[in-house]
């Protein structure tokens, strides 16, 4: 029975209801009013059926909206990721706000040096300029002024310190190609002035390693579980003279990546051992096999190794060590005889930080350094110097210093008891 047989047989079985008062039917209508009765029924069915009619295009036509909001969605939702997986992609270490990848930082130093020396140096401008081409490649540089004016017949120089790329070998391999920082010591890789002591660099990191040392070259630098980590390079070598007061002199030695003589490589490896927070203990090897790149043959091995331990006492307070040893050996008669084929030094300082409020600390320090380019001799040539003093951050980023030197030189008339001023800004 469909809708319109059900609406008439309701229609006809209304009429004939039963009288509860009399329990017989009612009495039945003409054929003709039955007609009118019949017609008005099948007007309101038509009536309805067309309601139900718009009622279920508009249940479809929702239908469709909603699966078409649906997809919109889907499509809305793949271009946000896409659009995050590309800002990822070309974020960077860079200046804050950057999405470009590139990076620009620097650090800077002025040093006034009393006694007889007595005069002010901006000893340092640096700029270092970084790209991240995406996650697992990178580019460093550091372009430095040195002593505020360079060019003919002016204290300063320009020098290209860094410039290499660096590549993601896996999760704990990395390898760098091009100019670079020699993997040795404590000063030469990490030497930004508010991250050491005392307004001059160390005699010993300055004569023995020679700090500031980079070559040309290809390292690896991997970490062999949570506590190790090795640094192997391969790269250009010095070139010391052969004659004159800086024969064989290892400072002298640097050639700075500038149409430099490669007849033969050097080596270099490092291992750093960080067993607990604040802890890097380290052992660096390098071999060259000849110092002075000419007919003099003079095979050289640098043997270092140190220790830097910084550690909390209290929220506020830190106890720091540093110790370091470094030593070559030189085989060559010509060394020899001047007593250069061993040079050698070592340095301990001990020192005290405490922190307060907005990134503030004071430091206090001691070193006391012993170095030797000469040690090859049978008598005395060892330079001493003793160094104490104090650093201030106003923030962790910016460094005041002041420290007072005495020296004990092999050469009394090199000594130059005195007092040093600084400010550092690393940023």
């Amino acid at each position: 029975m469909n809708i319109t047989q059900l609406k008439v047989t309701s229609s006809i079985l209304a009429i004939m209801a039963v009288n509860p008062n009399t329990g017989w039917a009612q009495e039945m209508p003409s054929s003709e009013e039955m007609w009118e009765i019949i017609k008005k029924q099948q007007e309101q069915i038509s009536r309805l059926e067309e309601k139900l009619g718009v009622t279920e295009q508009i249940a479809v036509e929702t239908k469709e909206k909603v699966a078409q909001t649906e997809v919109k969605i889907e499509e809305t939702e793949m271009m946000m990721e896409a659009t995050a997986l590309a800002i990822e992609e070309n974020s960077g270490p860079g200046v804050e706000g950057s999405a470009s990848g590139t990076s620009l930082g620097g650090y800077a130093e002025l040093h006034f040096n009393g006694g007889e020396k007595d005069e002010i140096d901006f000893h340092r401008f640096v700029l270092f300029l970084g790209h991240e081409f995406n996650d697992r490649m990178r580019f460093f540089s550091e372009l430095e002024v040195e002593h505020s004016i360079a060019g003919d017949g002016q204290p300063g120089e320009v020098e290209l310190e860094q410039a290499f790329v660096e590549f993601d070998l896996s999760e704990k391999t990395t390898t760098t190609i091009g100019l670079q920082l020699v993997p040795v010591g404590l000063l030469n890789e990490t030497h930004e002035p508010p991250t050491f002591y005392g307004v001059e660099r160390n005699e010993v990191e300055k004569n023995i390693i020679p700090s500031t040392w980079w070559e040309a070259g290809i390292k690896f630098t991997g970490k062999v579980g949570d506590n190790f980590q090795y640094d192997a390079m391969v790269h250009s070598g010095l070139e010391t003279p052969t004659t004159g007061g800086n024969a064989f002199l290892i400072r002298s030695g640097r050639q700075k990546v500038g149409k430099a003589s490669w007849k033969n490589s050097a080596f270099t490896g490092r291992l750093s051992w960080m067993p607990i927070a604040g802890v890097n203990l380290a052992a660096t090897i390098q071999y060259q096999d000849d110092l002075t790149q000419s007919s003099v043959p003079t095979s050289a091995t640098l043997i270092e190794t140190h220790a830097d331990i910084r550690r909390q006492i209290s929220q506020s307070s830190q106890i720091g060590l540093r110790a370091l040893y470094a030593q070559w050996k030189l085989n060559s008669m010509e060394a020899e005889l001047i007593g250069r084929n061993k040079q050698r030094g070592w340095y301990i300082e001990p020192s005290y930080k405490y922190s307060f409020g907005n990134n503030q600390a004071i430091g206090f320090f001691t070193r006391y350094s012993y170095f030797d380019n000469n040690a090859g001799n049978i008598i005395d040539t060892a330079n001493k110097q003793t160094t104490f003093g104090i650093n201030y951050w106003p923030h962790e980023n910016i460094a005041l210093k002041a420290d007072y030197q005495i020296d004990n030189f092999a050469d009394q008339t090199k000594d130059d008891n005195r007092v040093n001023l600084g400010v550092g800004v690393q940023f």
